[in-house]
């Protein structure tokens, strides 16, 4: 075997080995892109419950709260009427999101580029720390719904002085994990305590695996 020979086994051999890497490459960018589906469609049924059940409070609060306002608004409580009215807005606002979150997930194609994966899974980011603050908004709608103006009336100062602390904590608590759950702040003990599960894991997990993708891409 002469030396022109060997050259050109030499060659056809980087020849293999490179489509095989190339192979090799494809695949593990197939097989993550994979993974990042699955993940994410493993939030969808505890998002559907979530949805169904929702729904269902916020239709049959809802129609009592309107229902009272209507017919009975000089014999119920006001703070019962408009803690409930509150906290039903919001939580429908809580409902928006979640359908939001299916349309994003059910979007996510293995076959998107990565830009417009990763835009949705910023959205998906993005839209769970939201719908978090304003469902922890309702805080304070739960220490005031059973106040009436009896109670004011009555002139109990410790039992009134109590339960204006408590309804004054609950503002607090509310407004500062308004403003401080963000992405920053994912390391910290409180926010894990928040969001471990399956409503932020797999989101964090499939942010993860597709930085992966995007090495890949890059080598």
């Amino acid at each position: 075997m002469d030396q022109s020979e060997i050259i050109n086994l030499w060659k056809a051999y980087d020849r293999k080995l490179e489509a095989s890497l190339m192979l090799n490459k494809s695949n593990a960018i197939e097989i993550t892109r994979l993974k990042t589906k699955s993940l994410l469609s493993s939030m969808t049924p505890l998002k559907i419950f979530t949805i169904i059940v929702g729904m269902l409070w916020v239709g049959i609060g809802g129609t009592i709260v309107v229902n009272l306002f209507v017919h009975a608004y000089a014999s119920v409580s006001p703070f019962f009427l408009y803690s409930a009215a509150f906290q039903l807005l919001l939580t429908a606002i809580g409902i928006g999101i979640y359908l939001y979150q299916l349309v994003l997930i059910h979007q996510m194609d293995i076959t998107d580029t990565l830009i417009k994966t990763q835009k949705r899974l910023t959205q998906l980011k993005s839209s769970t720390l939201w719908v978090a603050r304003i469902l922890l908004l309702q805080l304070p709608a739960w220490t005031t719904f059973y106040w009436s103006m009896d109670l004011i009336k009555s002139g109990h100062l410790p039992y009134i002085f109590l339960n204006s602390v408590v309804t004054l904590l609950a503002i607090a608590v509310s407004l500062w994990l308004f403003i401080n759950i963000r992405y920053e702040n994912r390391e910290k003990k409180w926010f894990k305590l928040i969001f471990e599960g399956k409503e932020w894991t797999p989101v964090i997990k499939a942010i993860e695996l597709h930085k992966e993708i995007e090495a890949f891409e890059r080598e």
